[in-house]
């Protein structure tokens, strides 16, 4: 009776599925959270210590300074996106996504709610790189890297978790075989990472590259989430606003046709 007087029964649902999608991914918490941060904290090692020295930026900012707000956001789309398309994925295998479908829950309870399950795993990964990326920082400029603007970064963790949660319901409904879901992480994620300023500032890379860069939406994330943590970016905060909500709306728009007409058979 108290948690019915707390949630309303139409939301019970989807808080339930949030709930099923953490403890999911808690449960094999070394795979989902710990290995992620061990590549970003080999990032840190490797590029931001051994290499930052050498690397020089035309804003001015310290090269480990750079790097950690970019390794947050590529941990934080990575996260987001294999928690929405592996719980689809693993739940299409083994046949509980036919339950869901006859269960009293809306396409927009199952889309939302592993977007949130998205934003809590990818979110982690984000925070705990931070953490290590700030301490690293503390060690080689002798003070923490402290966030500039935490609504502004607030606001790009929601937004980056989702479009990368809704993109990861897409993919996998479409996807016939796990090569076809790898393939799209390897193939389309990750080049649209590189190239959306992660590790170097797009001001560096040749004026066709620039362009392209310009055309890639995680460039405008990644900077969007630069300018939250250290109040530079190679963006207007604006256009990044803009493109980041557009970004959801359409990659909204994707999950829900893919959940209407998507496979919800066994493979």
């Amino acid at each position: 009776m108290i948690t019915q007087k707390i949630i309303p029964m139409s939301m019970v649902p989807f808080f339930t599925l949030v709930k099923k999608e953490v403890k999911r991914f808690m449960k094999v918490i070394v795979q989902t959270v710990v290995s992620p941060i061990v590549s970003s904290f080999l990032y840190l090692l490797v590029f931001g210590v051994s290499l930052g020295n050498s690397v020089t930026l035309k804003s001015g900012v310290p090269y480990l300074a750079f790097l950690i707000p970019g390794l947050m956001v590529m941990g934080l789309i990575n996260n987001a996106f294999q928690n929405s398309s592996s719980s689809i994925v693993t739940s299409k295998f083994s046949g509980d996504l036919e339950d869901i479908r006859v269960a009293p829950v809306t396409h927009n309870q199952i889309i939302w709610a592993m977007g949130f399950g998205g934003i809590i795993r990818g979110g982690m990964v984000a925070l705990i790189t931070g953490i290590v990326g700030s301490l690293f920082h503390l060690m080689q400029r002798g003070e923490l890297l402290l966030i500039t603007h935490p609504f502004w970064t607030l606001y790009f963790v929601i937004t980056g978790g989702l479009i990368f949660a809704f993109c990861g319901i897409f993919v996998a409904f479409l996807a016939k075989t796990f090569d076809q879901l790898s393939a799209f992480s390897t193939f389309i994620l990750l080049p649209l990472t590189y190239l959306g300023g992660v590790f170097i500032s797009v001001e560096n890379l040749h004026p066709v590259w620039q362009t392209i860069s310009h055309f890639n939406p995680l460039f405008y994330l990644i900077n969007g989430f630069r300018f939250s943590v250290l109040g530079v970016s190679d963006v207007d905060l604006t256009t990044s606003v803009i493109v980041t909500l557009i970004a959801v709306g359409i990659t909204y728009s994707m999950a829900q046709i893919a959940l209407k007409k998507g496979s919800f058979n066994r493979w």
